[in-house]
């Protein structure tokens, strides 16, 4: 599969069997989170990878009660160790280059056959408190990862490039 074909193909998946994900596929996944660029090569991101059934079960709850999240075999917990540092043009690096790194890594799982999904609604606090992880830190976004019930593509609803693009001028 090229690139290309992984972004066209990648759908989020909110159903997951009940089906343990290879150490290779794994290990394949995250390799590619980990050579995602960075701001000022920074490489702020830092993964927790939950697999603990009871674990999950209470991120889902922190994540609004939103079950689907614990129902696949992995969570991506996407964290930051930051220092809050601002680029240039006036952002902060940390959510940026986490949502680079995790778009490896969603793009890599539609390579191997997995499925995953962004999760931005949970109680960061209390998704610490479960996991342990130390105030400083920050928690970014949550990644369920697994084999998905769904693993059929269908079409995407996009903007035509006429009305996103803009050349040379607004």
């Amino acid at each position: 599969m090229n690139v290309i074909d992984a972004i066209k193909t990648r759908k989020s998946a909110r159903s997951y069997l009940d089906k343990p994900i290879e150490d290779d596929k794994l290990s394949a996944v995250l390799e590619a989170g980990r050579h995602a660029p960075s701001a000022s090569n920074r490489q702020e991101w830092r993964f927790v990878i939950v697999r603990d059934p009871e674990i999950r079960e209470k991120i889902a709850e922190a994540a609004g009660g939103q079950t689907f999240v614990g129902e696949a075999p992995i969570i991506i917990v996407a964290c930051a160790e930051t220092d809050s540092h601002v680029m240039g043009g006036g952002q902060l690096c940390y959510p940026i280059d986490v949502a680079i790194a995790l778009d490896h890594i969603t793009l890599a799982a539609v390579e191997v056959g997995l499925g995953t999904c962004w999760i931005g609604l949970f109680d960061e606090k209390k998704v610490k408190e479960i996991l342990g992880i130390p105030e400083k830190i920050r928690v970014v976004v949550l990644m369920p990862l697994g084999y998905s019930t769904d693993p059929s593509s269908k079409e995407k609803s996009r903007l035509s490039l006429g009305k996103i693009v803009k050349y040379d001028r607004w």
